[in-house]
């Protein structure tokens, strides 16, 4: 549960980054729109450039998150009229540094944009989040002549620029305490329902939310929370995911716990759309599941994931059971999403577990003595491991990504539970005496940003 706002706070936000090409096939399959644009308010002609009075028109295609051609060379003087088609399955626009923009097409779409005269090098984009810093830019440039215009495509893998991370987010203190009115998240566990189909309606919902004290962040998530619900079930079991994406941009989801292909079920969906997602849980463990929309990076990055228990089938029961999902921070300035900048920098402002900078040490987990506690933990990333660990204990019981590694029978204990991006598992232990027991991301840079909580045992 994110804690109520009771005092005024600072939105935060910024731009959010992209990832490489390599999963391009969940992103196919949004309905086509087709959009005719009216061209764009011009920017002045080109200081110093004699107009030659002839219009240069080249045809610029969007297509798997790059333009087509993406630098345009055009005559100096004259004047660029660029036929903008979006084959993509998602929306895209075309803005110049001129001025000059198409609006925002769907997927099938077309526009037209006049540029104006061309006098010397134009940087051109896509606006909309996180699609220029994941690659979608051009250039236009000029050569003396009459000529016509040379068009010349590549597909780079990065962008050709990244802007530098925002300056006026305000820095995370991460021993602060949250104030009394402040309610943690529900740790617990869900229990395993009794039925073998499981449905939810699964809403996108682009929110405010309290991450730190006195610090709010323009959040993308699943049915309003960072991190999403978690869902449960055994091995066997049927999920139907409906996705409603209530938000301003298009999202999709993709769960782990599945396994089918991702062309249909992953798609990217517009803003007022649905899709249904069914699939059956043939495998057990803790599995991620998070928004399959390019760039991933961003949308993981701005709060789009969740967990997904698929019991193992011999599990037996334990006093107490608790769910962490480790994330990283990434602020940026007021009223946007997290800052893209930081997140291809690997820059967090905070790490925390389920969404909130070290909540559960002001409102720690509780247990008594000889309680056997199991704690699943999913590191959700986008990019930081995790390496979890509590402080006075032994894990006389560890799971890790499907497979059983410590049983208590076993002459050993563990220490930790290491987990790179996207993994998870569960650890047990029995904590015989009454005591507080910090427990951390044991990459102490990360505890100290915020990935630590607190076992009470009394």
């Amino acid at each position: 549960m994110t804690p109520p706002a009771t005092s005024p706070h600072r939105a935060l936000g910024g731009a959010v980054a992209g990832i490489a090409l390599v999963l391009v096939a969940v992103l196919i399959g949004a309905a086509a729109q087709r959009v005719t644009a009216t061209p764009a308010t011009l920017a002045a002609p080109a200081a110093g450039v004699a107009a030659t009075g002839r219009t240069t028109t080249v045809a610029v295609t969007a297509d798997g998150m790059r333009f087509h051609p993406d630098r345009i060379t055009v005559p100096a003087g004259d004047r660029l009229i660029i036929e903008f088609t979006n084959r993509d399955r998602r929306r895209h626009d075309l803005v110049l540094a001129t001025g000059a923009r198409t609006p925002i097409v769907g997927g099938g779409g077309t526009a037209r944009l006049d540029a104006g005269i061309i006098g010397g090098t134009a940087e051109g984009w896509c606006s909309l989040p996180g699609h220029r810093q994941a690659g979608m830019t051009l250039t236009v440039t000029t050569t003396p002549g009459t000529g016509s215009a040379a068009a010349t495509g590549h597909d780079h893998s990065v962008p050709a620029a990244t802007p530098e991370p925002s300056a006026a987010a305000p820095r995370v203190d991460a021993m602060a305490e949250p104030g009394a009115g402040f309610t943690a998240r529900d740790a617990a566990a869900p229990a395993t329902p009794a039925g073998r189909l499981h449905r939810l309606d699964l809403r996108v919902q682009e929110v405010q939310r309290d991450v730190a004290p006195g610090i709010r962040q323009k959040l993308w998530t699943f049915n309003g929370t960072t991190p999403g619900p978690v869902l449960r079930g055994r091995v066997g079991d049927t999920f139907e995911i409906t996705l409603i994406n209530d938000g301003t941009l298009d999202h999709g989801v993709d769960f782990h716990a599945g396994a089918l292909a991702p062309d249909e079920p992953m798609r990217p969906i517009d803003p007022g759309q649905r899709l249904t997602y069914r699939f059956t849980a043939t495998k057990a463990g803790i599995w991620m599941y998070h928004c399959s929309t390019m760039p991933m990076l961003h949308h993981i990055g701005n709060g789009m994931y969740g967990a997904v228990i698929i019991d193992p089938p011999d599990l037996p029961p334990a006093d107490r059971e608790y769910v962490l999902v480790q994330s990283e921070l990434y602020l940026g300035s007021d009223g946007e999403p997290g800052d893209l900048a930081k997140m291809q920098a690997e820059r967090p402002d905070a790490v925390v577990f389920n969404g909130y900078v070290a909540q559960y040490a002001h409102r720690p987990l509780a247990a008594r003595p000889g309680d056997r506690v199991r704690i699943w933990v999913l590191n959700a990333g986008p990019n930081r491991t995790t390496a979890f660990h509590i402080v006075g204990a032994h894990f006389d019981t560890l799971y890790r990504e499907g497979r059983w590694q410590l049983r208590p029978d076993d002459s050993g204990a563990a220490q930790v539970l290491d987990l790179t991006p996207a993994a998870g598992g569960f650890v047990e232990t029995v904590l015989t005496e009454p005591g507080h027991y910090p427990f951390v991301s044991h990459v102490m840079v990360d505890a100290e940003r915020g990935a630590r909580g607190t076992i009470h045992v009394r």
